[in-house]
């Protein structure tokens, strides 16, 4: 049997059609009683539904601002903490694994946020269907699953087509941050941005960066630094052409 990755989309009659690879696996997990809760309480205040057409974020917040998407916003550890900190900027939220996003809505609703909103989707399929070209101040992809065996490369979520696509849906000048603690996913990342036209490195020496300020360091990376971990950023500007 071919692996799935290697079916040709446009598959005769018969053969077995192409499907996806995927970047994620969504795991089940338990949701505690008050993230239930946040699903049948706060989930109309602070969640999107999305269907194929674009959204029209002016209209979902209510005002025209810079904008910054987080995917893979998991608990909403880092979302969370950088809508509080700005509130004069809108951030949106997007992440499949349902237990973490009612946990990232009880702690919008404790802080009382109004500027921040979430998507329990494929962040690939929003991106591509939801989001207007240069529509974005900002993309954030902080930690994603690394994927460390070899055979699993290819769900990766950094690859070519993705940064093509993430270019698209920045506005110029706006900016695509990274951060990674496999050293081997670090250095495919910056191979595949090096080899977007959209984007250029704001590293003087064209590879990584220091944290950011406006990175917060979470419990995750935290935990990484015990172990000795290495951590590496990259911050990438959208260019005119």
């Amino acid at each position: 049997m071919p692996d799935e990755a290697e079916i040709p989309q446009d598959a005769e009659p018969g053969q077995h059609p192409r499907r996806a690879v995927r970047s994620f696996v969504v795991r089940a997990g338990r949701m505690t009683a008050a993230q239930e809760r946040a699903w049948t309480e706060l989930w109309p205040r602070y969640g999107l539904e999305t269907g194929g057409t674009l959204l029209d974020l002016a209209q979902v917040f209510d005002r025209v601002t810079a904008r910054t998407v987080e995917i893979g916003c998991g608990n909403g550890e880092t979302l969370v903490a950088l809508a509080a900190a700005h509130p004069d900027r809108d951030y949106l939220g997007i992440e499949v694994h349902r237990p973490g996003v009612g946990h990232l809505m009880l702690r919008a609703h404790e802080l009382g946020l109004g500027n921040l909103r979430v998507i329990c989707r494929d962040a690939v399929e929003v991106l591509r269907d939801c989001l207007a070209e240069a529509s974005l101040d900002e993309v954030l992809l902080y930690f994603p699953d690394p994927w460390p065996k070899k055979r699993h490369h290819k769900r990766r979520i950094v690859q070519p087509a993705f940064m093509s696509l993430v270019a698209s849906r920045l506005r110029v000048g706006g900016v695509l941050r990274m951060a990674t603690d496999w050293e081997h996913y670090a250095a495919q990342m910056l191979e595949v941005a090096a080899a977007c036209p959209l984007l250029e490195n704001e590293s003087a020496s064209r590879d990584f960066v220091s944290r950011p300020d406006s990175r917060p360091v979470t419990r995750f990376e935290r935990r990484g630094q015990r172990l000795g971990h290495g951590t590496w950023d990259l911050s990438l500007q959208r260019k005119l052409r």
